[in-house]
């Protein structure tokens, strides 16, 4: 059948359903307006350590680039997710062929999207974690923003996001058939 082909007639209340996705639509549209949000935080972030660089501690300096590097990773996160989600659940965005079409999206669905989704928020809990770690040295002085406890929650939420990836990933390979049998 070609792209081309005339689609075929639904009755009123599979297109009611069936159009319902389009309310996805402002969702996607609000989630690029915070991934603006996220630039101007980084670019502030980022001009608070060029203006202070020169007095900075490297303590300070590594935990504000990790800082930016969560950002960075939220940032990706929104994207997958707008674009995957989009592409998944609303409309596909025509991109074949495009030079600057990510390489995941061309086989993206929704266990793909989940899996890379989990991937990311271990990725963004890591570097809270190792920002909690740098930060523990500080555990005991009246510097310190956290306790032992607010570490060790960190910690299992942390090897939490991580058994859940791969209870998510289990989960998605038990469901998919056998190759090449």
């Amino acid at each position: 059948m070609s792209d081309l082909a005339e689609p075929r007639k639904l009755a009123p209340l599979p297109a009611l359903i069936f159009g319902s996705r389009w309310l996805q639509v402002p969702l996607y549209v609000g989630l690029i307006l915070a991934q603006c949000v996220y630039v101007v935080l980084f670019l502030k972030e980022l001009w608070h350590l060029i203006a202070n660089a020169v007095t900075m501690g490297e303590q300070q300096m590594m935990l504000i680039v990790l800082g930016l590097i969560d950002v960075v990773m939220i940032s990706n996160l929104l994207l997958m997710v707008i674009v995957g989600g989009y592409e998944t659940f609303v409309s596909k965005l025509r991109l074949d062929r495009h030079p600057d079409q990510p390489e995941w999206l061309s086989h993206v669905n929704a266990s793909v999207l989940k899996i890379k989704l989990a991937m990311a928020i271990i990725g963004i809990s890591s570097i809270h974690l190792l920002r909690t770690f740098i930060e523990a040295g500080n555990l005991g002085s009246d510097k310190a923003n956290l306790t032992e406890a607010g570490v060790m929650w960190q910690t299992i939420v942390h090897v939490t996001f991580i058994l859940s990836a791969v209870g998510i990933a289990y989960v998605d390979r038990l469901s998919q058939p056998p190759q090449g049998k």
